[in-house]
């Protein structure tokens, strides 16, 4: 399954070496799913996280830092409907 999401994070600096070109990392994943729960790791530890679709994947999506809140909040509760719909299948 080809990677469809991404999520960016600064990186938090290190040591005495000189500034890095970027200080930001970005990792890919195969779902949204993957890349929220990572996304929640991120912002759990206080750092700033931009989450979007990479090319050519459609619809498009970018998530900017000042959404990722909301993002995770209804990730959780996509979960927790899912979760409910195995325990009860007449839903």
């Amino acid at each position: 399954m080809p990677q469809t999401w991404y999520v960016t994070f600064e990186v938090h600096r290190r040591g005495t070496l000189p500034k890095r070109r970027s200080p930001r990392e970005t990792r890919t994943f195969e779902s949204e799913a993957e890349a929220r729960t990572f996304a929640r790791e991120k912002f759990n530890e206080g750092l700033i996280v931009f989450a979007g679709t990479l090319n050519p994947f459609l619809p498009r999506r970018l998530i900017p830092s000042s959404e990722i809140p909301a993002w995770i909040e209804r990730g959780q509760g996509e979960e927790a409907a899912g979760q409910d719909a195995k325990r009860d299948p007449e839903n």
